[in-house]
């Protein structure tokens, strides 16, 4: 089952983080996005949380993120983690305004 929170910061991100890990997730199974790569890279590091790469995502789709806009790129990374079409455009429209998504499977 994949779990989608919105935060708005990384203070927030990482108090729900915590409880995620209480039910049992692994921080290799959460994924903290934010709109602005640098943002995400930081928060990912800093909350020892996973990126969404080629093991998600596949090869062919993470060749044509090198290529795709920001949004669109965020999209697809989240339909890799978990969301539908649907829920990774809400949840990009989200990221537009400032917050913090956090998936987790």
């Amino acid at each position: 089952m994949t779990l989608k929170l919105t935060v708005e910061n990384a203070v927030q991100a990482l108090e729900e983080i915590k409880k995620l890990e209480l039910q049992g997730h692994s921080r290799d199974d959460i994924y903290v996005f934010a709109h602005f790569r640098e943002r995400s890279d930081d928060i990912n590091k800093a909350l020892d949380t996973a990126e969404v790469g080629i093991k998600e995502q596949g090869i062919l789709n993470s060749m044509k993120n090198m290529f795709s806009s920001r949004g669109d790129e965020l999209r697809n990374k989240m339909e890799s983690a978990g969301l539908t079409k649907e829920e990774a455009a809400n949840a990009e429209e989200e990221l537009d305004q400032g917050k913090l998504i956090i998936i987790a499977n």
